[in-house]
């Protein structure tokens, strides 16, 4: 019960990674707000996991979206804790084939969703005082270029570089900025990435999935539920001294 009493804000939470850590807070003792642009799905996620959680709708892509969902969250739950910015999308191609209107949605979600999404957490967090959590999802790919994925992989770079420059400037208020670096994670998502690399790459569908798992030191893909515990973890009073850092949770594919 490391989160007990405590309340949180994840984006992207309907599935996936994100509902993974919202189980994962409640059975801390947290209560969560799953946000999502699926509001549907993000109610069905709620109702599932009991009375400790809410949902709410949200667009990360529009401010008015943000600041309703932030409002509605601190309505319903009384204030925000942590937050997770976890809501992204993924993308690939040639360069010589990446279309600029692509471009702009991935980052619109996977970097002005979470530098704004942060900004709106932030000014509830300084307002109410007492500092907060704020953890961003960001990725191996932002560690490195890959060949088909610039795009996607800019905008993970971008988001461990925004997680340096807040952390630095939110900390005198209390609030730790800190982010995750997954690697390769199984679930319903990488049939789209699959299928980009098998458009790309000329591979039978499933031969990507299956050759990422296989390269990933530990022996297997990641699965959502590898990550809830460094999610936790920087939730807690245990890491009030830990500053702007992004921590790969990887089976060991990268290491910096």
């Amino acid at each position: 019960m490391r989160l007990q009493g405590k309340t949180a804000l994840i984006t992207g939470a309907a599935r996936g990674i994100g509902l993974a850590f919202a189980r994962a807070y409640v059975r801390e003792g947290a209560r969560v707000a799953i946000a999502d642009l699926d509001i549907v799905r993000a109610r069905k996620a709620a109702g599932d996991i009991g009375d400790a959680a809410i949902a709410v709708e949200m667009d990360v892509t529009r401010q008015d979206s943000i600041d309703a969902a932030v409002a509605e969250a601190v309505e319903r739950l009384g204030r925000i804790d942590i937050l997770i910015n976890n809501a992204a999308l993924f993308t690939a191609a040639p360069i010589v084939e990446i279309d600029r209107a692509d471009y702009d949605k991935v980052f619109a979600v996977n970097v002005s969703g979470v530098l704004f999404t942060m900004q709106a957490v932030a000014r509830h967090m300084i307002e109410r005082g007492g500092g907060g959590k704020i953890i961003n999802m960001a990725s191996q790919a932002g560690r490195r270029g890959e060949s088909l994925v610039a795009v996607y992989c800019a905008s993970k770079a971008a988001v461990i570089s925004l997680t340096q420059s807040a952390g630095l400037n939110l900390i005198q208020h209390g609030i730790n900025v800190n982010a995750i670096a997954p690697g390769v994670v199984d679930g319903e998502h990488w049939d789209g990435v699959d299928a980009f690399f098998a458009k790309y790459e000329n591979k039978a569908p499933g031969q990507k999935k299956k050759e990422v798992g296989d390269a990933v030191p530990y022996g297997r893909m990641g699965r959502a539920e590898d990550l809830t515990g460094m999610a936790i973890f920087l939730a807690t009073g245990e890491a009030d001294y830990i500053v702007s850092q992004t921590y790969n949770v990887d089976g060991g594919q990268w290491m910096s």
